[in-house]
């Protein structure tokens, strides 16, 4: 029971890690081993393991799902499978526990899984199928090509966001096609989707116009737009920001991102100055770290944290929410510190030009960041070299740990396969 339960809870933990500003790959495999000693000890218990996943479904969120589902494909219980399917139809939670099991078995394990998901009659099932293909690089043929002309719009996203991942050029007439769908979460999966496959022009538009509203996808449209442009038409898009105002937290907050991802040290002198800002400070100096490379905390740029201020989920075993704010576990920069810093370093940085990490976006310097940089910079770098080279695959940041250690060890952009 403990085995059931500690799985369920690092999964959510786990949820938190992958997009967290400050665990590196190394640390996320710790993490990933943990998990597997549980799931281990899941199967050594056989039957009654499986029994006592079944029990946790009684409050059946992402993480319970997902232990039940892990012990049901290593097991090949075809009929739990099928009640954690049922139940992935009715909670979204569900879904995404179940997904996320497809996701951390090898590509063995889903050998007589996948192919019936694909070829199922139900859009929900189908769209697990292409979900686990996405995950673990595998292409799924002309199925991938049929669901983004089904009438389902969930398959029809995860069709364009697998699209998009997998590098599937020749897909990309039809993801322009569903750039102006009305739903959100289709438009916003198309056009990032086909801004990887090579598109730098109405899905551009796309993204920016979704980037300067308020919508859930505002975030990651931001990023996708300031990283597929040219370097001059996010500078531009960067001075819109800041002409649009700054009297409200969330446009200067927009403002300090932008420029983070545009890594333009033109703007680190303000970026700076905001660090005196308890209210930005944090932000500022992430997005400082993203245009130069500087690690605040390594460097011994950081300060105290300043009194009352709080940070990290709330202490209620009950609450499933885990998510940080977004400046959680970033360093407390100290400006003083860091203006030094800069002066000592400015003049290896020129301004007018497009940094991440400290270099300009290239294969060798992207490279290294996934491998040593925190799982946001690893982000942005998985990102920029699927750009930078339209058609190939997204590295999946996400993955179990084991799995991108052997990916980087050969090469960033290397996959495999789903047999």
């Amino acid at each position: 029971m403990q085995h059931a339960q500690e799985t369920a809870a690092l999964r959510h933990v786990r949820s938190v890690l992958v997009r967290a500003p400050h665990v590196r790959l190394h640390q996320l495999q710790r993490l990933d081993e943990r998990i597997a000693a549980h799931l281990d000890g899941l199967a050594v218990a056989g039957t009654y393991g499986a029994e006592c996943c079944t029990a946790a479904l009684e409050r059946p969120g992402a993480g319970e799902v997902f232990a039940a589902a892990v012990v049901a494909i290593e097991s090949r219980d075809a009929a739990a499978l099928d009640r954690l399917l049922a139940l992935a139809g009715a909670l979204p939670a569900a879904r995404r526990g179940l997904l996320s099991a497809l996701g951390w078995v090898s590509a063995t394990q889903l050998k007589g899984i996948v192919s019936p998901l694909l070829t199922a009659a139900d859009p929900l099932r189908k769209a697990l199928g292409l979900g686990a293909c996405r995950l673990h690089h595998a292409d799924p043929g002309t199925t991938l090509a049929a669901a983004l002309n089904d009438a389902a719009t969930p398959l029809r996203a995860e069709a364009a966001r697998c699209a998009g991942v997998l590098g599937r050029s020749a897909l990309l007439p039809q993801l322009l096609g569903a750039v102006a769908d009305a739903n959100p979460q289709l438009q916003f999966d198309a056009a990032w989707g086909a801004c990887l496959l090579g598109d730098r022009s109405s899905a551009l538009d796309h993204l920016s116009t979704m980037a300067q509203g308020d919508t859930p996808h505002a975030h990651d449209a931001l990023a996708g737009v300031l990283l597929a442009a040219d370097f001059a038409r996010a500078q531009a898009l960067v001075r819109q920001f800041a002409r649009a105002g700054r009297e409200t937290l969330a446009q200067r907050r927009r403002l300090v991102r932008a420029c983070g991802l545009l890594g333009d040290t033109h703007f680190v002198p303000w970026l700076i100055d905001l660090m005196a800002d308890d209210t930005l400070a944090r932000l500022a100096g992430e997005s400082f770290s993203l245009i130069t490379g500087a690690d605040l905390a390594a460097l011994d740029l950081e300060r105290k944290p300043p009194e009352g201020v709080e940070g990290g989920p709330n202490g209620d075993p009950e609450d499933e929410n885990v998510a940080l704010e977004e400046d959680d576990s970033l360093p407390w920069p100290e400006r003083d510190k860091v203006q030094r810093w800069w002066h000592a370093h400015a003049g290896g940085l020129p301004a007018g030009r497009r940094f991440f990490m400290g270099a300009p976006p290239a294969s060798e310097p992207l490279a290294r960041v996934l491998r040593e940089g925190f799982q946001r910079q690893r982000i942005v770098a998985a990102q920029w070299l699927c750009l930078l080279a339209p058609g190939s695959r997204l590295f999946a940041t996400a993955a179990p740990a084991w799995r991108q250690q052997r990916r980087v060890a050969v090469n960033p952009s290397s996959t495999a396969a789903v047999a």
